[in-house]
């Protein structure tokens, strides 16, 4: 409309910085745009925004949808924080996204951790199984909510259906990160999505397969009523200045998985089983997928998760995915001590996947080597000692790693991606987290948490 723009970003669409205009285009810089009246305000909306909200939630199967714009770690800290105030608690597995114990430590609340299973072949951590829930549950019978991944990073999923039964029974809240499920709503022979089950809200990232920009996502809410004080909850921490870029992409990705995710879906699945077949054809490699499950800790898995075990050529799952981006030009999604993720979804074609196929055997072929003296779990069940909230805030004094052994953490350490804490605030350093800690440093993981950015030294309690 040609408006003339005395208001806010002060680039006034991309003039006052042309190297920005030059990067991104003109057409993308021109619509970085500040709240005005004809686009809506993200914090109130009552038009335009509202309108994509509601068509959001239809696509979705929920009573409502927020549109957020701090990436799906807001959409996550502001499910927790309408749900839970200082001291209430709450039951979860403890391979959790580290953006679930955030939000423990800004509200207070008391965690009761459900730890998951380890495969032992595959030493990833699992789903919860359903007893687990239900001691939690009979243990605890004052916690407000359960919340559940929906899948895990490696695509494991546990029975949401039955957990979500059985906490409503005890009137408890059903919480879900889905993070990494955004398909599970338009996909055919896909696991169960949150608000299929029933769950009362469901954090889900559509940067990730839902094909939006990096950081926005959905907030997804089943129960009409509370819409208002949830978007109280939100406007609490994300921005005032939301970016229309973020919110357009949002828009066009739900419309485009309204109206192709079903027949996209289905290639993506295909791509990832027939990369799988010729994965495990290579010899070494395990990419594995359904037959893992047993009813329980892996009630059911994602099939386009390209999940592959890598210690059976004596490689850990970071060493291969260095070679395949360093060697090969080959960006996957994460490795950790004996799996890679790579990432399979709308945008991917067949040729990409052979050339992954490829470099994923020459690699066998050039780097194989004995696998004696490996570490092969990737989860360790944590000794709790105080609330994160209580960590956190608590007089510390740093130490050397090597003199942290039976303190109290007071900060994170974690492995990025994918995010899930090794330490969390709270927690005893135990001799098998240091090792597990000096072994990630030496096979090159990308350590983050700790104030000393070396991860030479640790924040303890006093």
């Amino acid at each position: 409309m040609r408006i003339v723009p005395f208001d806010v970003p002060g680039h006034k669409r991309g003039r006052g910085n042309p190297e920005l205009v030059r990067l991104l285009g003109e057409q993308c810089v021109g619509l970085d745009i500040n709240s005005m009246k004809p686009l809506d305000n993200l914090c109130h909306p009552v038009s335009v925004i509202r309108d994509a909200e509601i068509l959001a939630a239809e696509a979705f199967g929920a009573a409502h949808c927020f549109l957020m714009v701090g990436g799906t770690t807001s959409s996550i800290q502001s499910m927790i924080l309408s749900v839970l105030k200082s001291k209430d608690k709450i039951i979860l597995p403890r391979n959790v996204h580290r953006s679930v114990i955030n939000s423990l430590i800004l509200c207070g609340a008391h965690p009761v951790y459900v730890n998951p299973e380890v495969d032992p072949r595959l030493g990833i951590p699992l789903g919860m199984r359903l007893d687990q829930v239900r001691q939690a549950i009979i243990k605890n019978p004052d916690a407000k909510a359960v919340l559940v991944n929906n899948p895990t990073y490696y695509g494991i999923c546990s029975d949401l259906r039955s957990i979500v039964a059985l906490a409503h029974s005890y009137g408890m809240l059903v919480l879900v990160d889905e993070a990494h499920g955004t398909h599970f709503y338009f996909g055919d022979n896909l696991p169960v999505s949150a608000m299929e089950a029933g769950a009362d809200m469901a954090a889900v990232s559509m940067h990730k397969s839902g094909g939006s920009l990096t950081q926005s996502s959905f907030l997804l809410l089943r129960q009409p009523e509370r819409e208002g004080y949830v978007r109280q909850i939100i406007n609490l921490t994300q921005t005032t200045s939301g970016s229309y870029l973020l919110l357009a992409s949002l828009d066009i990705s739900r419309r485009n998985l309204a109206l192709r995710g079903k027949t996209e879906f289905k290639r993506v699945i295909d791509l990832a089983e027939y990369a799988r077949c010729e994965i495990n054809g290579i010899g070494g490699y395990y990419a594995y997928s359904r037959e893992r499950i047993n009813g329980d800790s892996i009630f059911d898995f994602d099939v386009t998760k390209l999940s592959v075990h890598t210690l059976d050529i004596g490689l850990a799952g970071i060493e291969v995915y260095d070679l395949l981006r360093d060697e090969y030009d080959i960006q996957i999604e994460f490795g950790d001590f004996g799996n890679i993720l790579a990432y399979i979804s709308i945008g991917d074609r067949k040729q990409e996947v052979e050339r992954l196929v490829g470099a994923l055997s020459e690699i066998r072929r050039r780097y194989r080597k004995d696998k004696s003296g490996m570490l092969s779990q990737e989860y360790l069940a944590p000794k709790i000692a105080v609330t994160p909230q209580e960590a956190f805030y608590a007089p510390k004094e740093s130490l050397p790693l090597g003199d942290t052994q039976g303190r109290i953490c007071s900060e994170f350490v974690m492995c990025y991606p994918p995010g899930i804490p090794i330490l969390a605030p709270g927690e005893e350093i135990t001799p098998d987290i240091l090792e597990y800690i000096r072994y990630a440093k030496e096979k090159g993981c990308s350590l983050t948490g700790p104030e000393d950015p070396d991860i030479g030294r640790l924040n303890v309690l006093k």
